[in-house]
Parts: C-alpha cells; sequence; structure tokens
C-alpha cells in the first residue's frame, strides 16, 4: 500500500467531500464539495452531477472533456440520482417524492410525478432495468425503465442503502436479480423477495454493534456488515441458511465508517480509528495490510476502489481525500537467472537469487509499461519509448533512450543486442553503439523483410539467436552471428507465443489454437505438448544445467510441470510431470531446479516449490508410502541419481527394479547397468555390457525395447537401423515364425526354409496341421541332409494326420529314423490304422509295439514271429494266455515264463506236462506263495507228507503244515523247516510244546529259546540226558546269554560248578557262558584255568588256542589283558614256533625260542624231558654250546636221567662230561621305545622297563624300522622275517588264518601299536 496523491481539505474549505471513480478504466477521479449527488454511466463515459437549489443536472463527457446541462423540468430540488447497470438510462428523484428518467441515447425524458409522497433518499438498478427507490415516506417501489410501478412495500422505518442481489437457492442455483436488501432505521437489514413480496424478511442485530455504516455483496451470496461501533460481521442468504453468521469480528475499536470490497483483488477494505484495514475475501482472519493515518485526528470517511482494484480512495471527515496504490502492474522479466520486476511505478528491482547477487534498485523516469532485462543491461519504456541502463556491479548507470517506428508490444535483451516488437515488427539493434564502422550494417535490422507479407507475433532473443513466430505460422531462426536466417519451420495456423530454452535448441510455442509444441530446430521436428490447457498464459525453462528439457506453463490458478525426453527408445516426447496450485495473482519469473520465483501485485517475489520436486526436501524423516511416488518423480524427470538414493532407503527390490526399467526406457545403459549390478541380475548386466558400445541409436533403442518386452517397437527400430537382420534374429529368437517369415523374404530369403520348418513345428504342436504340412514342404532345401529329414519326417506325420495314409506311411519307411517310425506308428495306432502301425514299429525295430499292435488286431502268427525280439512281460503273457487256450502247453509254458508268470508255469507243469520236479525247482527259484500251494497240494495228493509240509510253510500256511506234523508224526521234519524260515513265535511256541508233551526236552527247549521263553528253555536243557549232554549245555549257554537274567546265570553256573548232582561240567562250558555272558575278567580268568589244564595235558595247541581267542576278546573290548595271560601265550607262542622254525632248518631261531620255553619248563610238567632234550640238542646244533651244557647239566637230575630217550642219552652224557663252553653272543637290537640295545631275543628293556611287542614269526622282540601286523589278528612281526616264513607257510602263526605276502604292509608309523603295549 502506497499513497499516491492527497487532496487536502483547504480546496474544499473544509466541507464534507464526495467522490466516485471512473467505472471500467478508473482513469478519473471526480471528487466535489458542495454537490447533492453524482454517477458514472456503465461504461465510464458520461458522468452525471447534482447541485443543491439547482434544477438543471450536469453531464460531463470524458471523452470530450465537454459538460452539458440537462433540464429536469420538474422545479423541484433533486435529491437522488443513479445510472443504469445495463442501459443508458438515468433516474433522478426529487425533494417532493418525483421520479424523472432520462435516456441519454435518445435524450428521451420521462417525469413521474408522486412516485413517493416524499423525499426519494436512496434506490438501485437491477440487470433486467427495473429501478427501486426507497424514500422518507418509508415506502419502496419498483418500477420499470418507463417509470411504471410494477410493486410497491410499506416498511417500518426510513430505508437507506438499497441494493439489488441474486438470491441463491438450496440447490446453489441463481435466479435473476429479483431480491432487494435494504437497511432500515440503521438497525435492520430488510429483504424483499420481488416474486413473494407478501414474504419479507428482515435481520436484527445486537444493539452493542452500533447502527449499521453500510454493507457489500460478494462471492457466493454472502453479505458483509459493518457497524458504527467497529464489528464486522458476514452472514449467509441462501434460502435455508439466510441468516447465518459466517465470520464475526470487531476490526476496529471505537468506529467503522466504510467498507469496499474488491472482486479484482478478491479482497475487502475497511476505515475507521485513522486507520485502514485489508483482508483476504478466501481467509478473513488473514490480515493484509494495515495501514495507519495518524494525521486524520477528524476521523475517516468512504472507501472506494477502482474496477481494477489498483487504487484504493479514502475521504475523511475534515474533507481531505486520499489515494492509494493497492496494486502494482506485475511487470517483469528474466534472462538465465537474473530477474527484473516491477517494486513501484517508477522503481524496477534487478535480482539474481540463484547466484546470490545482492539486488539492485532502478529509479526510472517514467511508469512503464514494459521491462526488460539481459545478461548487462535493463531496458524500461512505454508506448514507443525505451530506455536502456547498464547495470554495474554496484551501480546502475542509464545509457540511452530509445524510439521506434511504433508502439512497443514487449521487448528482449541477451548480451550485446535487444529486439523490439511493434506492430508486427521486430527491430533488432545493438544496446551499445560504440563499434567500427566495418560493423555497421550489424547495428540494426528489421524483421519482416519489405518482401516477406507477414506480420510477427511474438519474438524471442537467446545468446545466438532472435527467434519470431508470424501470423502465417512460421518461426524463423536468425542466427546473429553470421547475420542471417539458419532455419525456419512452417506451422498450419499463426504462432501467438514463443519460448526458447536458454540455449536456443528447444522451443515451446503456442498457435492461434492454444495448442503448445516442442520444436526442436536440430532436427526439425515438433511435439505436441498433451494436456495443454487453452488459458495458458507463459512458458519457463528449467534454468538448472542438470534439467535439460523441464519446463513449466502456467495460467492464473496453476503450474503444470512438462518433461521433454528426447533419448527414449519410443522416440522424443513431451509429458505432464505433474501441477502445482499458484497463489492468488502470483506471475512465475524464474524456475531454477524446481523453485518457481514469481512476482505478486505488491511488488515482491516469492519462491513456490513445484509438486513435482518434493523429493529436494530432507528425505531421511521420510516414510516408504511418501518414498515411491517421489520416486516416480524422479523418473519422470530422469534424475536417476536422486531416484538412486530413494532406492537406497528404500533398499525395495521393486524400486530398484523401476529405476532399472526407466533407465532403459530413457537409454541411460550405463546407468541401468549400475542399478542392474546393485540387484545382481547377472543376466541383463551381461547383456547391456553388450551393447553399450553401440552408436546407431536405433539399434541401441531396438535392444533395449527388447529387453523391456516391446518387440513390435523393437522391430520397427531394427529396421530403421544400420542392421535390421537383427529383427528377423530376434523374431526367431522369440519364435514368432510368423513374422520371422514375413521379414526373411525381404533381409534374408536364404532363412525361409529353416524359419519354415520351425513354424512347422509350431503349427503342429497347435493342431494346425494343413499349414504345417505346406510349411514343411517348403522347409526342403535339397542340400542341407540333416534339416531336409527333418522336413521329411514332418511331411510325413502331417500327411498321416491329414489323411494321405499311404503317402505319410512310404515316406516314413524310406526315412532311415527309427524314432520317426515309431512317432508314425503311434499316429496311425490312434487311428485305429493297425497294420500299418504295426509295419512301422516292425521297420523301426519296436519289437514290443509292433507285438502290441499285432495282437490288438488278432494277428497270432506275426506276434510268434517277434517273440523273440519282445521283453514286454504283458505281450509274452498275453501269448501265453492264447496258446493255453488253444491247447499248445510247450509254447505256453515257455512263454509264461517270459512273461515272470511263475504261478501260470507251475500250474502248466503240474496239471497239463505232469513235470513236478521243474514245477518244484521253479518255486525254489522263485520263492512264489501261490506257486508253493500248488506244489503242496500235488504232494499231498501223492502221499509225501515231508514234501507238503516244505512247500506249505515255504507258501506261509503254517497252521496247515503243523496239522499235517502233528497227524502224521513228521513234527522234526516241520521243525527243520520251520527253523531256517522266518517265523513267528506262536509256531515255535506250538512245537516246543508238542516236544514237551512229547519228554524230548532238547528239541523242546530249542523252540523254547527260539520263541524267547528262556526260563523253560533252560529248564528243558538241564533236564537233557548225558547223551545229549555237550549240545544242551551249549544250548544253556547260548539261553542265559540271551536272556541276561541273573537268577537263570547262577542256576546254570550251579548246574556247571556240580551244586545239583555233585558232577562238576568241564571248564569250557563255564568259559563260554562268561563269553556269552561278555564278563570278560571272569571269562580270562576261566581260560587262564583251561589253558593252565590243556598244558598240563599237554595239548600245547589247545592252549594257545584258548588263550588267543580270550586275548583277542579282550583287546576288542578294550580291556586290559592280565599280564599272566600274555606271558603264557607268549611262551605257547614260543613253543610252537619251535616246529616251524626245525622244520624250516632254521636251527639258532629254534634254539633261541627253545631256551626260552626250557626257562619255564615249569608251565609243561607232561613234557618236561623231551623239550629239554630238544632244547640240548638244537643249542648243539645251532652252537650255543653253554647253553647245551647247562641243559644236559639239568638232565642228569636223578627225577630225569631214567625217562631220556635211550637214542640221546650217551650223547648228553658225554657233554656233561666233556663240557665245551663256547658260545655264540646274541646279537642286538635297538629297543623300539628308547633305542636302548639289549639281545635280540630279550622282551623286557634294561633301560626303559617297558615291555616289548615281540614278533609272531621269530618270537624275537620288534624293531621299529622293521614293524607290520598281521591283517587278521592284528599282532605285530618283523616284516622280513614273516615274509620270509610266508614262502614256506600259508598261515598266520598266531591265529592261523591264511595269509600271504601280498598281504603284508610295512608300517612305517608304529607309534599306536607302542602305546597300546604301554596301556596294556
Amino acid at each position: 500500500m502506497k499513497r499516491i496523491f492527497s487532496l487536502l481539505e483547504k480546496t474544499w474549505l473544509g466541507a464534507p467531500i464526495q467522490f466516485a471513480w471512473q467505472k471500467t478504466s478508473g482513469n478519473y477521479l471526480a471528487v466535489t464539495g458542495n454537490c447533492v449527488a453524482m454517477d458514472w454511466d456503465k461504461d465510464g463515459d458520461v458522468l452525471a452531477v447534482i447541485a443543491e437549489k439547482s434544477s438543471c443536472i450536469y453531464l460531463w463527457d470524458a471523452n470530450t472533456n465537454k459538460t452539458s446541462q440537462l433540464d429536469n423540468g420538474m422545479r423541484d430540488q433533486m435529491s437522488f440520482l443513479l445510472w443504469s447497470k445495463v442501459g443508458s438510462f438515468l433516474a433522478v428523484g426529487t425533494v417532493k417524492g418525483n421520479l424523472l428518467i432520462y435516456n441519454h441515447q435518445t435524450s428521451r425524458k420521462i417525469p413521474v410525478l408522486g412516485k413517493h409522497t416524499k423525499r426519494i433518499t436512496c434506490g438501485c438498478w437491477n440487470a433486467e432495468n427495473l429501478l427501486a427507490l426507497g424514500g422518507e415516506d418509508k415506502m419502496i417501489t419498483v418500477s420499470n425503465q418507463e417509470g411504471d410501478t410494477i410493486r410497491q412495500t410499506q416498511v417500518r422505518s426510513e430505508p437507506s442503502n438499497m441494493q439489488f442481489f441474486l438470491m441463491k437457492m438450496d440447490d446453489r442455483t441463481s435466479a435473476a436479480e429479483s431480491m432487494i436488501s435494504v437497511v432500515l432505521g440503521k438497525k435492520t437489514l430488510f429483504f424483499l423477495n420481488l416474486n413473494e413480496p407478501d414474504n419479507p424478511a428482515d435481520l436484527e442485530f445486537q444493539q452493542d454493534f452500533g447502527n449499521i455504516v453500510c454493507y457489500n455483496w460478494y462471492g457466493d451470496g454472502r453479505i458483509m456488515i459493518g457497524f458504527s461501533c467497529g464489528h464486522f460481521v458476514v452472514i449467509s442468504t441462501h434460502t435455508g441458511e439466510l441468516g447465518q453468521e459466517i465470520f464475526q469480528a470487531r476490526n476496529h475499536k471505537d468506529n467503522l465508517t466504510s467498507i469496499a470490497v474488491s472482486q479484482t483483488l478478491n479482497k475487502v477494505a475497511t476505515c475507521g480509528d485513522n486507520c485502514i484495514k485489508i483482508q483476504d475475501l478466501v481467509d478473513l482472519k488473514d490480515m493484509y495490510v494495515i495501514l495507519n493515518l495518524d494525521e486524520e485526528n477528524k476521523g475517516l470517511g468512504t472507501l472506494s476502489w477502482t474496477d481494477d482494484g489498483q487504487l484504493l480512495a479514502l475521504s475523511t471527515q475534515r474533507g481531505s481525500l486520499h489515494v492509494f496504490l493497492t496494486k502494482l502492474p506485475i511487470l517483469g522479466d528474466a534472462c538465465s537467472t537474473r530477474i527484473a520486476y516491477l517494486t513501484s511505478l517508477l522503481e524496477v528491482t534487478v535480482a539474481n537469487p540463484v547466484e546470490g547477487e545482492l539486488p539492485i534498485t532502478v529509479s526510472v523516469d517514467v511508469e512503464p509499461n514494459f521491462v526488460a532485462v539481459g545478461l548487462y543491461h535493463l531496458a524500461v519504456g512505454m508506448n514507443n519509448r525505451a530506455w536502456f541502463y547498464v547495470l554495474g556491479e554496484n551501480a546502475v548507470k542509464k545509457l540511452k533512450d530509445m524510439e521506434y517506428l511504433g508502439t512497443v508490444a514487449s521487448i528482449c535483451l541477451h548480451s550485446d543486442y535487444a529486439a523490439a516488437l511493434f506492430e508486427g515488427k521486430v527491430q533488432l539493434h545493438l544496446i551499445e553503439s560504440e563499434i567500427l564502422d566495418a560493423q555497421e550494417e550489424r547495428e540494426t535490422r528489421l524483421f519482416p523483410a519489405v518482401d516477406d507479407k507477414c506480420r510477427i507475433l511474438c519474438h524471442a532473443l537467446t545468446s545466438d539467436f532472435l527467434i519470431y513466430g508470424t501470423d502465417t505460422g512460421v518461426v524463423q531462426y536468425f542466427y546473429i552471428e553470421d547475420w542471417q536466417f539458419v532455419n525456419d519451420y512452417r506451422h498450419p495456423v499463426s504462432v501467438k507465443k514463443i519460448f526458447p530454452d536458454p540455449n536456443g535448441t528447444r522451443l515451446v510455442f503456442i498457435d492461434e489454437k492454444s495448442d503448445g509444441f516442442v520444436y526442436c530446430p536440430v532436427n526439425d521436428a515438433t511435439y505436441e505438448i498433451p494436456d495443454f490447457s487453452p488459458t495458458i498464459k507463459g512458458v519457463l525453462w528449467e534454468n538448472w544445467p542438470m534439467d535439460k528439457g523441464v519446463f513449466i506453463a502456467y495460467d492464473d490458478d496453476k503450474v503444470y510441470t512438462y518433461v521433454f525426453h528426447k533419448d527414449t527408445i519410443q522416440g522424443a516426447k513431451v509429458i505432464l510431470a505433474g501441477s502445482t496450485k499458484v497463489p492468488f495473482a502470483h506471475k512465475p519469473l524464474l524456475l531454477y531446479n524446481g523453485e518457481l520465483t514469481c512476482q505478486t501485485q505488491s511488488g515482491k517475489v516469492n519462491n513456490i516449490y513445484l509438486s513435482t520436486h518434493g523429493f529436494l526436501s530432507n528425505l531421511k524423516d521420510t516414510g516408504p508410502d511418501e518414498l515411491r511416488p517421489m520416486l516416480a518423480q524422479n523418473l519422470m524427470l530422469k534424475r536417476f541419481s536422486d531416484a538412486w538414493e530413494m532406492c537406497r532407503i528404500l533398499n525395495d527390490e521393486a524400486a530398484w527394479n523401476e529405476l532399472a526399467r526407466a533407465c532403459l526406457h530413457h537409454m541411460e545403459v550405463e546407468f541401468a547397468i549400475r542399478v542392474y549390478r546393485r540387484i545382481g541380475n547377472v543376466g541383463i548386466v551381461m547383456s547391456l555390457e553388450q551393447i553399450k558400445g553401440i552408436e546407431d541409436y536405433n539399434l541401441l533403442a531396438g535392444h533395449l525395447a527388447m529387453f523391456t518386452n516391446d518387440y513390435n517397437l523393437a522391430q520397427d527400430l531394427y529396421l530403421a537401423s544400420s542392421c535390421p537382420i537383427a529383427a528377423l534374429e530376434m523374431r526367431r529368437d522369440l519364435q514368432h515364425w510368423d513374422s520371422a517369415l514375413q521379414l526373411a523374404k525381404h533381409l534374408a530369403p536364404d532363412q525361409i526354409p529353416f524359419i519354415s520348418k520351425e513354424y512347422a513345428i509350431q503349427l503342429e504342436f497347435a493342431g494346425d496341421y494343413v499349414n504345417a504340412l505346406a510349411h514343411y514342404e517348403k522347409g526342403i532345401t535339397g542340400d542341407n541332409k540333416e534339416h531336409d529329414e527333418a522336413c521329411l519326417a514332418g511331411v510325413a506325420q502331417m500327411s498321416i494326420r491329414m489323411g494321405d495314409i499311404r503317402r505319410g506311411v512310404n515316406q516314413a519307411l524310406k526315412h532311415p529314423s527309427r524314432v520317426l517310425k515309431r512317432d508314425c506308428g503311434a499316429i496311425l495306432e490312434n487311428m485305429k490304422q493297425f497294420s500299418e502301425a504295426a509295419q512301422l514299429y516292425e521297420k523301426g525295430l519296436y519289437y514290443d509295439k509292433a507285438a502290441s499292435v499285432y495282437i490288438r488286431s488278432k494277428n497270432w502268427a506275426k506276434v510268434g514271429d517277434l517273440l523273440p525280439h519282445v521283453s514286454s512281460p504283458k505281450i509274452h503273457l498275453q501269448y501265453a494266455k492264447a496258446k493255453e487256450a488253444d491247447g499248445r502247453y510247450k509254447e505256453a509254458v515257455v512263454a509264461y515264463e517270459n512273461a515272470k508268470q511263475w504261478q501260470s508255469v507251475i500250474r502248466i507243469y503240474l496239471d497239463h506236462l505232469n513235470n513236478p520236479e521243474k514245477a518244484v525247482n521253479i518255486v525254489r527259484e522263485t520263492q512264489s506263495l501261490d506257486g508253493a500251494k500248488m506244489v503242496a497240494r500235488f504232494f499231498l495228493q501223492l502221499g509225501d507228507y515231508g514234501s507238503a509240509i516244505q512247500f506249505l510253510v515255504m507258501s506261509k500256511c503254517n497252521n496247515e503244515a503243523f496239522t499235517l506234523a502233528q497227524q502224521h508224526n513228521k513234527m522234526e521234519i516241520y521243525a527243520d523247516i520251520i527253523g531256517s524260515e522266518d517265523t513267528t513265535n506262536e509256531d515255535y511256541q506250538s512245537i516246543a510244546l508238542y516236544f514237551e508233551g512229547e519228554k524230548r526236552y532238547l528239541q523242546a527247549g530249542k523252540f523254547f529259546l527260539l520263541c524267547g521263553q528262556y526260563s523253560r528253555a533252560l529248564k528243558h536243557f538241564l533236564k537233557c540226558p548225558s547223551s545229549e549232554d555237550n549240545v544242551a549245555i551249549e544250548m544253556a549257554i547260548e539261553t542265559v546269554g540271551q536272556a541276561k537274567d541273573e537268577l537263570l546265570t547262577n542256576q546254570l553256573i550251579d548246574h556247571l560248578l556240580g551244586e545239583n548232582d555233585g558232577m562238576p561240567k568241564d571248564a569250557k562250558y563255564l568259559f563260554r557262558l562268561y563269553m556269552a555272558l561278555k564278563q570278560y575278567r571272569e571269562a580270562a580268568q576261566t581260560a587262564i584255568i583251561i589253558a593252565r589244564e590243556e598244558q598240563s595235558a599237554g595239548n600245547y595247541r589247545n592252549a594257545h588256542d584258548v588263550l588267543f581267542s580270550m586275548y583277542a576278546e579282550l583287546k576288542s573290548q578294550k580291556i586290559k589283558i592280565p599280564s599272566e595271560m600274555a606271558t603264557n601265550l607268549m611262551i605257547l607262542h614260543s613253543y610252537i614256533l619251535v616246529k616251524i622254525h626245525v622244520k624250516n632248518g632254521d636251527h639258532m631261531k629254534g634254539a633261541r625260542m627253545l631256551i626260552r620255553v626250557a626257562n619255564n619248563i615249569s608251565k609243561f610238567p607232561s613234557h618236561i624231558v623231551p623239550i629239554l632234550t630238544s632244547t640240548v640238542i638244537e643249542c648243539h646244533r645251532a652252537g650255543l654250546k653253554n647253553s647245551a651244557f647247562s641243559f644236559a647239566a639239568m638232565l642228569m637230575r636223578p627225577e630225569y636221567r631214567s625217562k631220556i630217550d635211550a637214542k640221546y642219552k650217551k650223547k648228553i652224557e658225554g657233554m656233561v662230561r666233556r663240557p665245551d663252553i663256547s658260545e655264540i653272543e646274541e646279537a642286538t637290537t635297538p629297543c623300539p621305545f628308547c633305542k636302548f640295545l639289549l639281545p635280540e631275543c630279550e622282551l623286557l628293556c634294561p633301560g626303559c622297563k617297558n615291555s616289548i611287542p615281540y614278533c609272531i614269526a621269530t618270537g624275537r622282540h620288534m624293531l621299529k624300522d622293521d614293524w607290520t601286523v598281521c591283517p587278521h589278528c592284528d599282532f605285530p612281526a618283523l616284516y622280513s622275517e614273516l615274509k620270509i616264513m610266508l614262502n614256506t607257510e600259508s598261515t598266520c602263526p598266531m591265529c592261523s588264518e591264511r595269509l600271504n605276502a601280498a598281504q603284508l604292509k610295512k608300517i612305517s608309523d608304529c607309534t599306536q601299536y607302542l602305546r597300546t603295549e604301554e596301556e596294556l
């Protein structure tokens, strides 16, 4: 709000003043201090004034500035004057209630006497030229333009401030202006409906509001009322809401004198308390401006706006008049990121908000009609003149003013040049003309040329080009550098407006049909802008360098964001990205990175963020539901880096895929590779890597369209590219054979046969055999054998399917493929053509299928011929049944055997061929249950009960077999058979009870054991007679071992020890019992006792085997072996080795082992003398004379001497009489534990006190580097010695298992055996 001028009270001598703005234009303000009334006509052409004590009406013509007088002819003093809203009628009222209606157009005067009885004080016209009047006689009259009274109504108080208005109905529709509102007695608002005059309405208000000062209608049937005490109320007048309060405020503390509404500005002004307050009609709570007038101490008067809302006039009580500027003309311009805009009527501000430059204020000489800004200059002007200013860093310097040849419509500036549009022409000229004379012709130029019959309607200037559009639809590009035209485009209709982008390489133009287009001069192509509103006022291109292709189109209410996608797989196109609502009276000036700088009516700028760029805000606190639409906006605007960040925050595979698809759509191959790599889609990354270097735009776009599954587009692009064959390759890969064939005709005729074959295969699969046959025939090349064979195979199959069986069969028979014969045979078989089908199967060596078809056609002779080649049991079975029915049993039995139908084979052998031996053999081989039953029945008929029982058991008929065995006393046979079968406990119990009844205790016990009745089994075993004692005790031990019952165990031990009958049993049974019970320590003690008894009896091998088996068992159970057992086993083994070495002639080894045995001679009481004799002889043979003498002297003891064999007696006596104490010293070898050298037959190391393992071949102690073990008993041996022994022996000397040298393995690391010995 800026005060423009004031008229002080001195002019009017302090009288209260009246004023009236010229209607429509607002160029004149009529002010008077002493007249009664004045009013402008509807067009603002004529001002009518009436004065006191004058019968004349003064008429002033604004166009001619002339005044005329009109005599009212009634000699009454006039009190009221009002022009019609729609016609040229002037109504004048008098103090006596008379009326004059004057038609200014026809100069006709209609006097109406006695319209009212007293002074006419108020009135109004409506749009139908009805005149309502009110007077001091408290009467309201309604008259037509002829003065005839249509209606009159008596009211209770004096009326004032009368207005017609549109009454809103319930459905918000409006009727004609048939409602009159009027203030009665300054307290009540009265409503009169001309259509319902008998039903008036009135509204009364609170007393403390004071008098009604004024009221105004606005908007959708709302009325705004001001009260003298400062209150301000808005009420609704809708039929159902009449009088409902919408808003109330006390705008002024002490008083309110006037209200004025501007529908143009959508604002209301109120005055009172020495201030003016302006509010927005949309939101009355929003106080737009408060203007204080402290100098007006007598109070304020009336407010009034011009029709355009630009000026607001205020009268005061002391007689002053103030005029304020409320709305500036919105003049502004932008060049690059620099903007210039009108901030006052004589002030322009230049700013660069993007680069952060401080705004520069430029004072201008005239109120401009246009403003233009360039990179370094500012131009303002009006009519045909323009003033140019140079913009310095800190100051502005006026450069020059220039006159043009006509009224300038608009002007454009850039760096050096200005271009002015006036009267259909454009003048291009240098702004600063200090240049060389040689360039004089480049100083200025007028467009169009004289011979070019067109009018320029719009123009623009970029750094390189002057661009203009004409009424003939031509868009011309003039290149300033070369000073010549470089491009023109012809549009069907005239071009009204053009808006180039900052470089001039893209242009938006609007034609006379209000359609918008993007034009690219590089390729001379235009693209229609979709959803382009006809109300669009202008276009701005995005100035942010990274957002090329984004522009906005704006009208009064909205900004529409568009994106020009130049490079997409579907070609260039324009899309609507979204729209943003613009505040009232905002004109966009500059768009930079989604931020729109707008100029407002108040001379300021305001920044708005486009709704399509909401993603530029902070994304950290944004949820996924809000991020997804933002991602879609990003992709639409091609801001892939921002989209990447959003996808990273979302971390959603669908979002990444959406970004990747957008990259493919916009042919951003590198970025698409990056996205797909992030997703992990290896296949498409590899595909994109292969194509990213392709320079042919159409070929690259074709590949990308194919990746996005738009195959038709891909084909069109491939065909337009330098590699059209790619379209054919794509269709072949997709198996779109129909399209591939069409393409191949032009691109690769040599490929037609191969495509035809593939197409035929597809048609065959779909069941279109006619076309499949045709394409198979087309596919035959004559020079590609493998391909032609496939086509001929197809021809054969399709011919058969089409009913041409002869051709198809002949073709299949000639064809080398077995598979074809099988497939054609299957088709024929389905068609019930059995003869031809079987023929093809047979030729194809599919004998099973051929035989099956021959059987269906009952051709048994052919089936018989094929049988040797047939493997299917089913076919053999069918043939066998047929032969059996014919009585040809031998052929039938062979076929049944091939079919593995053993029951039938057995039946024929028994019933028809009388060959029970063969039947029995088959039952034994096949274990057929049904066959066994048949054989059992056969033997039962012959009286061979034993065989019958055997086959009944085999057929699981145990009850029948048991009954048969009982009846014919064959239970032993049944028991033997049942014992070897998988039989139930009940069967075993039945047999046991039978034998128990027969008092055959061994058999009864055996079967009680099998059925798990251990107590009864043991009782029967212990009852057995002595003849069965051995077997019975063995079975008793097995019973106790399985039962694991302490009571039964003690019972058996008592029996074995003779507690019951005083006859102890052999100790070996006790040993076996302990073994069965897994009581290995007790078993070991028993084994030592048994071995000792065997030794005493001279059974050294038996004693050795008992100790060895116990040793092996304890070792497997990881139980420590008693040292006595180990020592006894070693001595017995040494004795056994003597025979082997002596037999092999190795007397030294034999002598050493005999010395070891002789040193323990007490363990061999039965053979002391023979062993000592052998020791003496072997020691003598081996040269161990001293040892021989020692043992010979022992034999000379009285208890032994008489038992010496006479053959050796004299020789031994001679050794004693003539002693030779020479002795070969025993070789020493290292201890495997500590490497101490000790005699090789010594088993106890003096160094480490360890017992050393001994060799089972020599009896010597083991050596670490010559170690092996028997693979059966795991006893160690010297590898070299055992190998030598196995040359003459075939068993292990320890375990007597068969062994050969090849089974031996030398062990390099014997640590585990040494450790084991340590533990033992």
